[in-house]
């Protein structure tokens, strides 16, 4: 008889760590921010001081060996002079289920989820006008970014949190895709999807045709090849923002 095929069943897919709990001696659940493929962010509270931290808790099959939480963090502190990333502080493990769980602890960044913002407004969109100055200030944040020759690799408006808004917007991004490192290919996916977060925020598909022609110079009917003829980094999509014309 052939072997049989081992499963591995002490694979965590959900830790539902409560409020109160104390991890590693230092840290304090407060509330669970939000979770994904790679696993799980909570609200933190440092126990010693009371301030308040984020950390990102992997699971351990999306970070064997301890890799990916390396590798990111890593890029986080490559790229700690970016203002629109959140600050990477350090990094802990535990014991969960008997499996060893790597959480990295950065700052907590009070806003609203771009999503969030947008189901709010008035047909859950924003003016031509707001969508400019948000698409200025994004790329204005991975412009810096693609400055140090990385890139994000994940935008889109579950990634991006309005901290302030009005004339101009204050932005922090998360989660970053952190496998490799840069190529010209992953800095067109950056832009592009620049480009897609404009084009959503303000009306999507349904909105389109009834845009003025500026926002249609922009957005390029969001065909990769027009949007990369015309920029191919986010430094030259803000330059063309700076410089466009109005008729």
């Amino acid at each position: 008889m052939g072997k049989k095929k081992k499963t591995n069943s002490r694979r965590i897919t959900k830790f539902d760590f409560k409020p109160g709990t104390v991890l590693a001696g230092k840290y304090e659940i407060v509330a669970q921010l939000g979770t994904g493929w790679e696993g799980e962010v909570y609200m933190l509270r440092e126990c010693a001081t009371g301030i308040e931290r984020a950390g990102k808790f992997w699971f351990p099959h999306r970070n064997p060996g301890n890799r990916a939480a390396r590798f990111y963090a890593k890029k986080l502190h490559k790229l700690r002079h970016c203002p629109i990333l959140i600050q990477y502080h350090t990094q802990e493990t535990i014991t969960y289920r008997d499996l060893p769980v790597r959480f990295l602890v950065s700052e907590y960044v009070e806003g609203e989820l771009l999503s969030e913002f947008l189901a709010r407004q008035p047909g859950r969109r924003i003016s031509v006008f707001q969508g400019l100055h948000l698409l200025h200030a994004l790329a204005i944040g991975i412009e810096s970014i693609h400055n140090l020759r990385e890139y994000h690799g994940d935008l889109h408006d579950e990634n991006v949190i309005i901290r302030r808004y009005g004339l101009a917007f204050d932005l922090k991004l998360m989660d970053m895709f952190h496998w490799g490192p840069a190529t010209p290919e992953n800095i067109h996916d950056d832009v592009c999807n620049l480009i897609r977060i404009f084009y959503d925020a303000i009306g999507g598909r349904k909105r389109y045709a009834k845009q003025p022609p500026e926002a249609k110079a922009i957005c390029r009917g969001l065909k990769r090849t027009l949007i990369l003829k015309k920029y191919r980094t986010a430094g030259q999509l803000r330059q063309y923002q700076e410089t466009m014309q109005w008729d």
